[in-house]
Formats: C-alpha cells, sequence, structure tokens
C-alpha cells in the first residue's frame, strides 16, 4: 500500500492507493484498545466489508397493555370510536414520571409509543374504576437492537399526545421495558484488509481472553468511501465498532487479510446505501434525479451520501441566484431534500436533509447566499403529496408543502411556483 501524505496527522487529507488489480474501496479510521494508539488513526484499507449494508425485515409491530388507567384527551376519543370500528388509531403516546416522582426529580423524561392503535379495553384486575388497555405500536428507539430499563423509583405515568395534550394517566405498563438484543448482523468482515500498526494490535489480542486481552481487541472506527483518486470521505453515521475475533490470509491477495469483528448491536444500513456510494466512486454523479428510482428509506439515504460528499471548498453562489428545482418526483419529504440538494448545488447536490438542517442551509455556506429566487417546477406534485396528517413512515407528523414554503419565506428566499 503507498500513501501520498497531503497532511500527514489526518488520514481523511490523504490519497490512498496500493499495488492491487483493484482499488481500495473503504478507510477505517479510529482507535483501538492497545494504549500506545489512543487517538484516531487510520486502521485499515480494506476492498471490501460484508455485513454493513444488508437488508433487514421491516421493524414488527409490538403489543403493549397500559394498566390501571384514568382517560383524557386523545385516548379518551379514541375509546369511544372503538364501538362501531372495533378498534382506534391513537397516533403517538408519550409516557412520563408524574412531576413529583422520584424519576422525574432524577431527570428520567419518559419513553414514547409511535403509529399507536388502541386494541381493546377491559376494567382493571386492581382497581375495577379504572381501565387496562392494549395497544399495538413501536417503541421510539434509534433501532431494534436498543433497550430501555424500567426506573425502580417510578410510581405511574402522565399520558400525553402528538401535541402534548394530557390524555390520562395510568400505573404501570407491560411491554414497554426490555433487555437490548444482540445485533441482527453478528459478524462484520474486512475483506481484502491492509491493516495499520492500531488494528495490528487488536488482532494480535485476538486470542486473548483476559479483561486487558478483551480491550485490546476493541476496535472503534469511522468508515469512509475511498474513491477512484483515492481520497476517502468519512460517511454519516458510517461506524464499525466491536471486538476482533479472528483473521487470516485473504484470497484477495498476498500481505491482505480478512479480518472478522464481533460487532456491537446496531441495525445495518440498507444494502442499496452501497449501491448509492458506489455512483461517487469517480466523482460527483453527473446526471439528475438519479434519486428518483428509491423509496423513501433510500432517499433519506441518498441525501445521507450527497452530505458526506458535500464540497467546502466551493462558496455559495451569489445573492439574486435563481435556482430551479425539478418538482417532477417530490411525492415525499426525503424527495423534496433530493430535489433542493440538486436545484442548489447540482446532481448529487445536498442542501438540508430534515427541517433544522434545511434551516442550516438557508442561513449561508452550503451553496446558497440569501435572498435567492427558487422556481419550483411542477409543483402540483408536491402539492398532492405534501399535505398535513401523519407520517406513517417518520412515525411523526408530516411536513407539509405550506410549512416547507413558510420556511423558504422566513430565510429570505423568494419562491415562484410553477
Amino acid at each position: 500500500m503507498t500513501d501520498r501524505l497531503v497532511q500527514a496527522d489526518d488520514p481523511w487529507q490523504r490519497r490512498w492507493t496500493w499495488d492491487r488489480r483493484f482499488p481500495p474501496r473503504w478507510l477505517l479510521v479510529g482507535f483501538t484498545g492497545t494504549p500506545q494508539f489512543p487517538g484516531d488513526d487510520a486502521l485499515a484499507l480494506c476492498a471490501d466489508i460484508e455485513g454493513l449494508f444488508v437488508d433487514l425485515p421491516p421493524r414488527p409491530r409490538e403489543r403493549f397493555t397500559l394498566l390501571g388507567c384514568v382517560l383524557d384527551g386523545a385516548l379518551a376519543s379514541a375509546l369511544n370510536s372503538m364501538a362501531s370500528a372495533g378498534q382506534a388509531w391513537l397516533g403517538n403516546l408519550w409516557l412520563s414520571p408524574r412531576p413529583d416522582d422520584p424519576a422525574a426529580r432524577r431527570g428520567w423524561i419518559g419513553e414514547q409509543l409511535l403509529d399507536v392503535t388502541v386494541l381493546g379495553h377491559r376494567p382493571s384486575q386492581t382497581s375495577p374504576e379504572r381501565l387496562d388497555i392494549d395497544l399495538e405500536g413501536l417503541v421510539d428507539v434509534d433501532d431494534r437492537t436498543e433497550g430501555g430499563a424500567r426506573p425502580g423509583d417510578v410510581t405511574g405515568f402522565v399520558l400525553s399526545d402528538l401535541d402534548d395534550a394530557p390524555s390520562g394517566v395510568c400505573t404501570d405498563i407491560s411491554g414497554l421495558f426490555r433487555e437490548p438484543t444482540g445485533p441482527p448482523v453478528p459478524h462484520i468482515t474486512l475483506v481484502g484488509c491492509r491493516p495499520e500498526p492500531p488494528l495490528l494490535a487488536a488482532i494480535a489480542a485476538a486470542p486473548q481472553t483476559t479483561k486487558a486481552g478483551l480491550r485490546r481487541r476493541r476496535v472503534s472506527a469511522e468508515l469512509g468511501a475511498v474513491a477512484a483518486d483515492g481520497s476517502a470521505v468519512p460517511l454519516v453515521g458510517g461506524l464499525v465498532s466491536g471486538k476482533v475475533l479472528s483473521s487470516v490470509p485473504s484470497a484477495l491477495g498476498p500481505d491482505l487479510l480478512d479480518v472478522t469483528i464481533a460487532g456491537d448491536a446496531r441495525e445495518p444500513r440498507p444494502a442499496a446505501t452501497r449501491e448509492i456510494i458506489d455512483l461517487w466512486f469517480t466523482g460527483r454523479p453527473t446526471e439528475r434525479n438519479l434519486w428518483a428510482r428509491y423509496d423513501r428509506t433510500m432517499r433519506h439515504e441518498w441525501a445521507g451520501v450527497a452530505l458526506a460528499h458535500h464540497s467546502w471548498n466551493t462558496p455559495d453562489q451569489r445573492a439574486g441566484t435563481a435556482f430551479h428545482l425539478d418538482g417532477r418526483f417530490v411525492t415525499d419529504i426525503e424527495g423534496f431534500y433530493c430535489a433542493i440538494g440538486e436545484a442548489i448545488n447540482g446532481p448529487g447536490g445536498y442542501f438540508g436533509w430534515n427541517l433544522d438542517a434545511l434551516a442550516d442551509c438557508l442561513g449561508g455556506n452550503w451553496g446558497a447566499e440569501a435572498p435567492f429566487l427558487l422556481v419550483w417546477h411542477d409543483s402540483a406534485v408536491a402539492r398532492r403529496h405534501l399535505v398535513a396528517g401523519y407520517d406513517h413512515h417518520r412515525h411523526a407528523p408530516t411536513v407539509p408543502l405550506e410549512t416547507l414554503l413558510e420556511m423558504l419565506t422566513a430565510h429570505g428566499t423568494e419562491v415562484e411556483l410553477r
């Protein structure tokens, strides 16, 4: 492996190459548990990585029971509507400690259930004047591996809806608190890997079972995509972490290893993310609307890859510039972020991937200086699809077209709908 240094102390500023018939594709930068390598160093250059991009089945909905409930607000309304429908959709439900509860004084804010449907109810076994209510929905967690412990000092829960309006109280809930689960894909394999000294030390510690040995086997690295010119960019949310299990000589060539890591509990990225990353291998995409072929999940991934490849060296286009947004494929909020990224910064461009990020971009230094003109072509597509309501994909209120227009104009953007 050869490394033409641009800035010796920053692995992300190097040009990474090696003398193989195929280019390196992945760079790991981070640290291991070996004391002599405490900083963020280059850990390895790899031809491939198995286990990072895998499609999982949809997360299953779960069952919960609110115990000993006194109803109010949206929850009371949902139960009243069940007489004709048999069940009732509720939305999101917050369970918070009572204000005078020890758990609240300790700083615990509670848990949230997402996209909840009320399935049934009956008099509570402990207090017949109260109700036990059966629900179906999802726990608000980062991914399906995350657990949640019930605070031992919580004495009951205050219920509230999407708008923080009271929905009643309950004494307890079943099905919410649980132990964390293991990783859905337990092993990550660095294929055709050329380890740097920190990872070599972790590999050497793989047979060790002592406490110190287990610590030395730890790997925590940021994942970067290596392009054809040898440059590498860290991917948003790209992480490789866990304990080195083993290494074997790689079939890809001499001096390369296949290193297997027992990964930490975390969901993998969708398989098509790799396909999107590959589009940047020889530089920014030059064709517009390549993102339009993807579903909402992958459009979000597209925006994340665009963010990772955003150029910080390009000055904003001057105030008063007119940008043209192709609205033909803005059938969801993720499509809007992809479309405005291309409108401002060209194919593969980034200009926000949520409302907070959009507001940051509108403040400047992301490709456009305010005030500017945004000509939104085929805006009728967004008007049909970006409407008020509940977004079952994001498990949150929708972002309607009117909200986007208000934010754009509040930041000095003139929007011309066509």
